[in-house]
């Protein structure tokens, strides 16, 4: 591991000043699930809940987040995203829903933490959406998926 970048001699906080670096190309995927009672699921999938639309509730809110992300996680940098897509996707195996965020920009530093703050809001409002039926439900398995762009180059989550 090399030096901490946020943290001065004194262990005081810094923002990374990130002026002199190259705007590159940069995507970060991301995903996470929900898992909940196959009737919950069915709830979800046939549009029944409650509070309403699941997906599309979710789906928002996880867009809405990424482009929040600076203002959530200190020290992040405010960046003007160029996309960012978040798809569910019911999965009776888990039972649940899995959840992936995509986040692009033309920048000078990466969209990871935008991706990964899609997935857990979008999470979060599923959990939401559904509690009235299911305290249950435990959200799990955020993680990035993969990164591209940046000096540090690719990296992609062996499988």
């Amino acid at each position: 591991m090399s030096a901490l970048t946020h943290l001065g001699a004194a262990g005081e906080a810094h923002m990374v000043d990130v002026s002199a670096k190259a705007e590159t190309a940069r995507v970060a995927r991301a995903r996470g699930a929900v898992k909940m009672a196959h009737e919950t699921l069915r709830l979800a999938v046939e549009c029944q809940a409650k509070k309403g639309d699941v997906f599309g509730a979710a789906r928002i809110a996880g867009i809405m987040a990424a482009k929040k992300t600076s203002e959530l996680i200190p020290l992040c940098h405010p960046l003007p995203l160029s996309s960012i897509s978040v798809e569910i996707t019911p999965d009776e195996a888990l039972p649940g829903l899995r959840v992936l965020a995509e986040a692009s920009v033309a920048g000078k530093t990466g969209v990871e933490m935008e991706a990964l703050t899609a997935v857990s809001v979008a999470c979060l409002t599923i959990y939401d959406m559904l509690k009235a039926v299911d305290r249950a439900m435990r959200i799990e398995s955020v993680e990035l998926v993969e990164k591209r762009g940046g000096k540090s180059g690719d990296w992609r989550r062996d499988e």
